[in-house]
């Protein structure tokens, strides 16, 4: 029941969506199959609104975990008293928890301990009564061979005093508060690396201070990069004196002996552990957040690249380009597999062009080529123009295509165990030919943070960044769906309920049997039980099955309802395929029950409307403009047609056709102000901008969006 509040409070979903979708997902149901096949179960939650309860769920769960281990240790040490008990028991965050348990936490060896050995507590304790007047005199029978003078028993002490200080969960959260509100954070340059090369993308932080909590994300991550790479110092600083005073009003309430030792002790305590830990703890809820506002702009770069326009089942010739070591050129068929590579040599320093533009021609005549993909790294530009002077017989369309990550994906096992007997130039230039067919099944096989469409994605915590952006993998391909009988083990593997293990038996079982020709077939894969068949079979497709359904996003559980929809209206189930007229006249409320509802019979009508349809565009040619080859060729004001590579939140970088990308700062993207980039641009898009600055010893170009 508390899981159940807790979750409720915040998120503020309806009790019962919350409490039906934990029993999902306490029966292993994944979010993508919550979302789309159990809509009147959840109340209609959708994919994110899921992902909050599971959230706060490993939340709450973490939080029950650490209470039980706290309460075991402090019943261990024979202090667990009732009291403690239930304010650990209605404890509802970490931090509160840590500082409960602080106390009793087992520490090395403190000056505080080392003055409890000496025998100082019960100084300690007559101090902070506040009622000795000849607290001299009083100290004076605490010396001893280990504690040679009165002042020595008075700063032993002033220790322990400090530690019980530290160790007030009022003034812990006093200093918090004042952190929270009030905190900057400066950053100063080393002086030994001013002048140092990689030290200046840095130096707008060389003498900088902004406020914690108003800091953006990006710039945070910046600071730290450039702390942590050693150009410079990073502190926080908040109104010592103001704290200090807060602390002083709230212990000291006496004038006599015991005041100015109590003060030196806040003093100690403040500098030496509160503030140094405070100040810390508070810099890492910083990072945390910042780290969560990188994540979510690189989840949502990620998605939008998975779900680029895909050019579809077509033959293509695509060329990863290069001058001295030539370019790598392949030729793969409409499913994307390899019939031919070679080399050619166009640029300098052999200036092999017409050559090159002899045997682009004839392969693309011989493999009946469609299109063709140049990859957008080192002669990329040259390449292009060469291919686009070439007259070919028939039409055949240009693609410039990114290889962000392509030679991590040639490099890696997968790309290895799919071409064993060819090298990574020939592996790197089909994963380019196949993102042009479709980027979501390529881009899969690659470690989503090689694709470089995030930022400071190496800062941030790598656990949640993984957990992210796997989430958003499986989101992608669980929009579209799979064709089972030509996906990869990569793509197969974040189908819902599938997993690494199942999707390499679902390889070997096609490989070894053929083609599935139905979703029930799909039961004799060895290990994929009934469970996993009934998150995964609605996301797999079947072309050209026995079952038109088969191809659909209509889940099996619902074949019975529509072919008594069908056979209600005297008609086959294929004759309601596609058949929009005949499909508007279905009465819907007809086959309301109990476990079916509106938004389910929805979906299966949308379905039947357009069965097995991708929901991408489709992929549209673009060229850059020729005359621009290096940054020196850029001029203030020109205007040039780009394609968005990145999205930040500060911005946009947008790629002109030459190796630096421009960015579009979010103040230069409309006459209006602008709450999120991905509401103007998306990734991918092509677009028109003007160029506002260029500084060509910086390599930074500065742009405005002009459509």
């Amino acid at each position: 029941m508390q899981l159940l509040q807790y979750i409720i409070q915040q998120t503020q979903l309806s009790p019962k969506s919350v409490e039906n979708t934990i029993s999902l997902l306490n029966e292993d149901a994944t979010i993508p199959f919550i979302s789309r096949y159990r809509k009147e179960i959840t109340g209609n939650l959708d994919e994110v609104e899921i992902g909050d309860i599971v959230k706060f769920k490993e939340l709450f769960e973490a939080l029950e975990k650490r209470k039980k281990t706290i309460l075991k240790a402090l019943e261990e040490q024979g202090v667990l008293s009732d009291e403690l008990a239930q304010k650990v028991n209605t404890s509802k965050d970490l931090i509160e928890l840590e500082d409960l348990y602080l106390p009793f936490k087992k520490k090395r060896k403190t000056k505080a301990e080392t003055a409890r050995l000496q025998g100082l507590e019960p100084l300690a304790k007559m101090m902070m009564s506040q009622r000795v007047n000849d607290l001299e005199h009083t100290a004076s029978k605490y010396t001893s061979n280990e504690v040679e003078t009165i002042e020595d028993a008075l700063e032993g002490a002033r220790y322990i005093i400090a530690e019980w200080i530290n160790e007030r969960t009022d003034i812990r959260g006093t200093i918090r508060r004042e952190l929270e509100r009030h905190a900057t954070i400066l950053s100063k340059v080393i002086k030994t690396k001013k002048d140092d090369e990689k030290a200046q993308k840095f130096k707008d932080y060389f003498d900088w201070s902004e406020s914690l909590s108003k800091i953006p994300s990006h710039r945070l991550l910046a600071i730290l990069r450039a702390e942590s790479e050693g150009f410079i110092r990073v502190k926080i600083e908040i109104d010592n004196e103001r704290i200090l005073e807060r602390i002083e009003n709230r212990i000291i309430n006496s004038q006599n002996d015991c005041a100015p030792q109590i003060e030196l002790a806040i003093k100690d305590a403040f500098k030496r552990l509160l503030y140094p830990s405070l100040s810390n703890e508070r810099l890492s809820i910083a990072k945390e957040k910042a780290d969560e506002d990188a994540i979510t702009v690189f989840s949502k770069n990620l998605k939008q690249l998975l779900l680029g326009a895909p050019l579809g089942e077509k033959r293509i010739l695509a060329i990863d380009p290069g001058f001295k070591s030539g370019c790598k050129v392949v030729c793969l068929n409409e499913q994307g597999e390899l019939e031919h590579n070679e080399n050619i040599y166009p640029h300098a320093p052999q200036n092999q062009s017409i050559e090159a533009i002899k045997k682009i021609s004839s392969l693309v005549e011989v493999h009946k080529i469609e299109a063709i993909a140049i990859g957008n790294g080192t002669a990329s530009r040259e390449t292009e123009q060469l291919v686009k002077k070439i007259e070919f017989k028939h039409s055949v369309d240009v693609f410039v295509v990114s290889e962000a990550g392509a030679s991590i994906y040639s490099a890696s096992k997968i790309a290895r165990d799919e071409f064993p007997n060819f090298d990574v130039t020939v592996r790197g230039s089909v994963s380019i030919g196949r993102r042009l067919q479709d980027p979501l099944a390529e881009l899969v096989k690659i470690d989503a943070k090689s694709i470089g469409v995030g930022q400071y994605q190496h800062d941030v915590d790598q656990t949640k960044l993984k957990k992210s952006l796997d989430t958003t993998v499986e989101s992608c391909v669980n929009t579209i769906g799979v064709n089972i009988n030509t996906a990869s083990e990569s793509l197969l593997s974040y189908v819902s309920g599938i997993g690494p293990k199942l999707a390499e038996n679902i390889v070997n079982y096609r490989n070894e049997n053929g083609s599935f020709t139905s979703r029930t077939a799909i039961k004799k894969v060895p290990r994929l039980g009934g469970k996993a068949y009934e998150q995964a079979a609605g996301f797999l497709r079947i072309k050209n099955g026995k079952n038109p359904l088969d191809d659909s996003g209509v889940h099996p559980e619902s074949y019975a309802l529509v072919d008594k929809i069908a056979k209600d209206n005297k008609k086959k189930v294929s004759e309601f395929i596609g058949n929009k007229e005949l499909i508007q006249k279905i009465d819907l409320k007809k086959y309301i029950t109990d476990t079916i509802g509106l938004p389910t019979l929805e979906d299966i009508v949308k379905e039947l409307e357009k069965p097995g349809l991708d929901p991408r565009e489709k992929a549209k040619v673009f060229s850059f403009d020729k005359n621009i080859k290096t940054i020196a060729d850029l001029r203030i004001g020109q205007i040039l047609p780009g394609i968005v590579n990145n999205i930040t939140n500060f911005g946009c970088f947008v790629d002109v056709g030459i190796k630096e990308s421009g960015l579009i700062h979010v103040s230069n993207l409309s006459d209006t102000f602008v709450k999120d980039v991905n509401a103007i641009v998306n990734l991918q898009q092509q677009i028109i901008v003007k160029v506002l600055e260029v500084d060509v010893v910086r390599k930074r170009i500065q742009l405005a969006l002009v459509k």
